[in-house]
């Protein structure tokens, strides 16, 4: 069979996400396998573009991986022909700019999350894209992480019953740099610069919720600065201006309540750093990134409340893990196959511009929330399903 290369324009690939994941772990991983294999049995190659602003550090990855091309030269990259895929892991601020440039050139788009820094801005990608009839996509990295879609799997399966409630926990201490090096760019506490979990981690909560259980109707929300004092990469003082907690109700289509608390000022006491308990009138689950929990309705204990008396029962051997029963890629890596076989198709990506707006929209109103202290609704038919 045959295999066709496919080049692809990768801007931002010197940070943490767009080297580790999308390089790394995604494109090159794609690439020393062979290419995407679709389903007639040929195959697209991939060769990666590296673009950003510091030539030293993209020579340096360019070498290490063996990668022909590199610039700091944006424009020169999009007039590039031979290239129909732009992906953009650049920072927030300037992603907008990069994707207008992008789709101007008629290249097909994949971009980090989140796709803009608001609705409008997130409009105005949408409508472009689907002016120019281009493909487009956001990174939904969450969902095809392993223990989300072994919960997917228990939902399709109607498992559960009727779904009740959803509690997720994420998050972990994060060093504020001063005796310990900080495990986050120093951007991301800087609201100036597009820091807070508050934007970064709603973009996710929103598509996860989306996906497996249903839309969001109404949000309450506080988001909060607990950590003020920080040190950047230098080693350098700077008080912290963006939100780094973020606690969050959630009130879903069909009535489903989800409640998530998004801290990277918390000391985990749980078995991964993210984890879903969803409880149904047949039984619930317990997911993380790879393993899932069950307790069906038939095996719950029944436990009784006494103060008085110290508790004999170990509620958590009474859990069972779902098994894998599949390999499970690398979640990155997954959507982009899926995406660079879309572009081959010609056809839709599901996960599109569209899906990032519902995702700031969601951001939006939880900083409203927070900022007024009351509840906001969202209109169902305002941002629909689908392509702008």
């Amino acid at each position: 069979m045959t295999t066709r290369t496919m080049r692809i324009i990768m801007n931002g690939v010197t940070g943490r996400m767009g080297y580790r994941q999308h390089l790394v772990r995604s494109i090159l991983a794609i690439r020393d396998a062979g290419g995407v294999l679709l389903p007639d049995g040929s195959r697209i190659q991939v060769e990666p573009i590296l673009v950003g602003r510091d030539r030293e550090k993209l020579a340096e990855l360019a070498a290490l991986h063996g990668v022909a091309e590199f610039t700091t030269d944006l424009d020169a990259a999009l007039a590039d022909a031979t290239a129909p895929i732009y992906f953009d892991a650049a920072l927030t601020g300037v992603r907008k700019v990069g994707i207008l440039k992008a789709i101007a050139a008629g290249k097909h788009v994949y971009t980090e999350k989140p796709v803009a820094e608001s609705v409008d801005d997130g409009l105005e990608l949408a409508h472009a894209a689907d002016d120019a009839g281009v493909i487009n996509g956001v990174v939904h990295d969450k969902l095809y992480l392993p223990g989300l879609r072994k919960l997917k799997r228990l939902i399709d399966s109607g498992y559960f019953g009727r779904i009740l409630s959803v509690r997720g926990e994420f998050g972990y201490w994060v060093f504020e740099g001063d005796m310990i090096p900080a495990q986050r760019p120093s951007w991301n506490y800087r609201a100036e610069d597009g820091g807070g979990i508050t934007l970064d981690m709603y973009c996710h909560w929103n598509y996860v919720l989306e996906n497996l259980f249903g839309s969001v109707r109404a949000v309450t929300n506080k988001s909060v600065t607990h950590v003020h004092d920080r040190w950047d990469e230098r080693g350098e003082h700077y008080a912290a201006t963006a939100d780094d907690a973020a606690y969050g109700i959630f009130e879903l289509e069909g009535g489903i309540i989800a409640q998530v608390n998004s801290s990277w000022a918390v000391r985990v006491d749980r078995g991964e750093l993210i984890e879903f308990q969803v409880d149904g009138i047949n039984g619930s689950a317990v997911a993380g990134l790879f393993e899932c929990r069950i307790q069906p309705r038939t095996a719950t204990p029944r436990p009784v409340w006494n103060p008085d008396l110290r508790e004999t029962v170990d509620y958590r051997s009474i859990w069972m893990d779902v098994p894998d029963n599949q390999v499970f890629d690398n979640g990155f890596r997954a959507q982009w196959e899926e995406f660079i076989t879309d572009v081959d198709a010609g056809r839709h990506h599901p996960y599109d511009f569209m899906a990032g707006v519902r995702g700031l929209r969601l951001v939006e109103a939880a900083l409203e929330s927070s900022r007024e202290g009351r509840r906001v609704e969202l209109e169902p038919s305002s941002l629909p399903v689908g392509s702008a």
